[in-house]
């Protein structure tokens, strides 16, 4: 299924079908991870809250039980994600501020839309002095930034978002510990495209990137022979195509072009992914309006900087 072209006369729900199908055919389901994606993608920016019963009802279609989802949102509220309020015999599920603001620090990486422009300027962070758990902890949280280790002591990126690191240090309580530097390349491209393959594993990820092209091509060639998608297959291609999106960018440092291996993938995996959002993002919403609720009734429209994704979505409209 994965390196299937579309056919001729394949239509957009037919090909929507076929990717649904082998998302359920695959041996684990990562059930919290896809529950992740429809709160930070579809619920987050429509007020954050929803009833239990209508994400059950939702993740009934991509093959996950009714029980697989109540232990999974069980978990993320164990892990801080999620916090549940009891309403009479229902139960709503809200983002935590600790949810939020990891959503929000995603959100920016995943509709953003990528710097095509570099100054030669690193970011280099230096761990000395950080016991050895902390400094485990830096290694990690700065690596979910796009961060390489240059040495067992010093971390580095070509162009990094100062606003989500300096969150990310402080939320660790790091920020006054640390010395952060800027440094200036200087010549030899070369030499700084082999310090990048040594330094993140980008040819694994270019893989990847050429794996979410191939599985999503025929979604977006049916597409352009019928427009026609209705809105719970509309919210299923959303889902799906931010969800292995996701899976692959946050691996991704996302260094400038200057620094990548040539033909990366990654160029193409964007435009696609923007080009399937702009196709089905209104019909999904749709399609969760219908399905899913608050306390209070249906879910409040999508803020404002939901529109500002992929560069601004009102253009595809």
């Amino acid at each position: 299924m994965l390196g299937a072209q579309a056919h001729p006369t394949m239509t957009i729900e037919s090909a929507s079908q076929n990717l649904v199908a082998e998302f359920r055919s695959r041996r684990t389901l990562r059930t919290g991870s896809l529950i992740t994606t429809v709160f930070g993608d579809s619920i987050a920016p429509r007020g954050g809250t929803v009833w239990l019963g209508g994400l059950i009802e939702v993740m009934e279609h991509f093959g996950i039980s009714e029980r697989l989802v109540r232990t999974s949102v069980f978990r993320l509220v164990q892990d801080g994600w999620l916090r549940s309020t009891l309403i009479g015999r229902r139960s709503y599920y809200s983002l935590t501020d600790k949810g939020r603001e990891e959503f929000e620090q995603a959100t920016h990486k995943i509709y953003g839309e990528p710097d095509s422009t570099w100054d030669g300027q690193w970011c280099l962070i230096l761990l000395s002095g950080l016991e050895p758990a902390t400094r485990d902890s830096v290694r990690k949280e700065c690596g979910w930034l796009g961060f390489g280790a240059l040495s067992t002591g010093v971390l580095a990126h070509p162009a990094p978002d100062t606003a989500d690191l300096d969150i990310t240090l402080r939320r660790l309580g790091v920020a006054e510990e640390l010395v952060i530097m800027t440094g200036q390349t200087v010549g030899n491209d070369a030499a700084m495209r082999k310090l990048a393959q040594e330094s993140w594993n980008l040819e694994d990820i270019d893989e990847r990137y050429a794996g979410f092209v191939t599985r999503f091509r025929p979604l977006i060639a049916a597409y352009g022979k019928d427009a026609k998608v209705s809105p719970k297959t509309a919210f299923l291609v959303r889902t799906l195509l931010i969800q292995e999106y996701r899976k692959v960018l946050l691996r991704d440092p996302q260094l400038p072009a200057e620094l990548l291996p040539s033909g990366w993938h990654g160029t193409a995996a964007y435009q696609l992914c923007r080009n399937l959002y702009l196709a089905v993002y209104a019909q999904a919403d749709n399609y969760l309006s219908e399905t899913m609720e608050t306390a209070s009734g249906p879910l409040p429209q999508p803020d404002r900087s939901f529109m500002q994704r992929f560069g601004g979505l009102a253009q595809g409209g």
